[in-house]
């Protein structure tokens, strides 16, 4: 399927889980890999906020992508944030979703108040 690359310079986006392993198999423990450089990958999890809505996601990220000083609540910065469609059968069921990924999560700094002075 195709993916999306998501443009995010007008977007809010605050830290709401610290990053973890993405779990690969939860039976064995397994951790995922990246399929090209086999580096562990992690999750996060952020609020997304744009034009006054708000979506709470999950974002896949390489472990090396993943930047010192990050704090819950924060603003964080996405590089390379994309998104792509994804569906699957399981146990006889269709199933379907968006799965996110970015090169890294950073720190970022609060979007100026709109018609705030200096």
């Amino acid at each position: 399927m195709r993916t999306i690359r998501m443009e995010t310079s007008a977007a809010t986006i605050l830290l709401t889980e610290a990053p973890e392993p993405k779990v690969r198999d939860r039976q064995s423990g397994e951790i995922a890999k990246d399929a090209v450089s086999g580096e562990a990958l992690m999750t996060i999890g952020v609020v997304y906020i744009e034009e006054g809505e708000s979506s709470l996601i999950k974002v896949t990220v390489p472990e090396s992508g993943v930047s010192e000083g990050l704090a819950l609540g924060a603003p964080v910065s996405l590089p390379g944030l994309v998104a792509r469609p994804w569906e699957s059968v399981f146990n006889g069921q269709q199933r379907h979703g968006i799965a996110f990924r970015a090169a890294a999560v950073t720190p970022a700094a609060f979007p100026a108040a709109v018609g705030a002075s200096a």
